[in-house]
């Protein structure tokens, strides 16, 4: 398996340039077709309706335009100039709804973790839950803070044993195999978790059949210790530059209830994370 069709997710954010330039560096690394889908946050109608009437908006809808054209020009010519294949998407539908649909054609659907401090980078609320959740597609998320910007170079995995884990072992080969390192991390005691988990060898093992150079690490943490927190420490004490992980949730009526674990790594993620559900 290799990534032969990747979509990045493009908006009007400061990140969005970066997180084009990443994907274009896997495109090129993989062989792939990039598509880049711009979709913006899209007002209520009745709330367009009032907006559109004021000198405030207009400008603002301008300078939106001017941004997008701006965008779409770059990344034309940038997969020129990388002799890279790809396609220009712009949508008027919510990002919600077109990002997670566009990418169940794809290898690889590259987003970015919503940045409070930037407006622009809100496209919907629990956009990078949501497309985890109904892309049926692995998912790398770049954090808005952070200084990785080429990440597959030491590859760790939080692995638990759990369908959505075993799914994203096998979502990420591609990058395991590339990796100087790949390492796998079991978390034991925390949450307050008490099923057995799968040993990290059996999978371990699994990967080193596809060529990877893989260890393992057991680490103990207290009952009331964070998973999240324990492997985002746990990256950092590693140095590891992409997280591998299982992305838990399910739907509870209109609400979108994430794992806690999950949770935190989306909320506090300190480098790119690739989650599968």
């Amino acid at each position: 398996m290799t990534y032969k069709t990747i979509v990045v997710h493009l908006d009007m954010s400061q990140h969005a340039h970066p997180r084009f330039e990443l994907a274009l560096r896997l495109a090129r690394q993989f062989g792939a077709h990039l598509t880049g889908v711009y979709a913006v946050f899209t007002p209520d109608p009745r709330a367009l309706y009032v907006m559109a009437g004021t000198a405030a908006y207009s400008t603002h809808e301008q300078l939106r335009m001017e941004r997008r054209g701006a965008l779409e020009r770059l990344f034309h010519a940038e997969l020129s100039r990388a002799e890279v294949a790809g396609e220009w998407i712009a949508v008027e539908t919510p990002a919600r709804l077109a990002v997670p649909s566009l990418g169940r054609c794809a290898d690889l659907i590259i987003a970015g973790q919503d940045d409070p401090n930037d407006p622009e980078s809100y496209v919907g609320d629990y956009f990078p839950e949501n497309l985890i959740m109904s892309s049926g597609r692995p998912v790398l998320l770049m954090p808005y803070a952070s200084s990785v910007t080429s990440p597959g170079t030491h590859v760790m995995v939080g692995w638990d044993g759990s369908r959505e884990a075993t799914r994203a072992v096998h979502d990420a080969l591609p990058f395991m195999r590339a990796a100087q390192t790949t390492t796998i991390v079991t978390v034991n005691g925390a949450g307050g978790e008490l099923r057995p988990r799968m040993p990290g060898a059996d999978i371990a093992t699994l990967i080193a059949r596809h060529g990877v150079n893989v260890e393992v690490k057991d680490i103990e943490a207290g009952a009331d210790a964070s998973i999240g927190d324990a492997l985002l420490s746990q990256a950092s004490g590693i140095g590891a530059d992409l997280l591998v992980m299982g992305g838990y949730g399910h739907a509870r009526w209109q609400e979108l209830v994430m794992g806690g674990a999950t949770r935190t790594i989306l909320q506090s993620m300190t480098v790119p994370v690739l989650m599968s559900h």
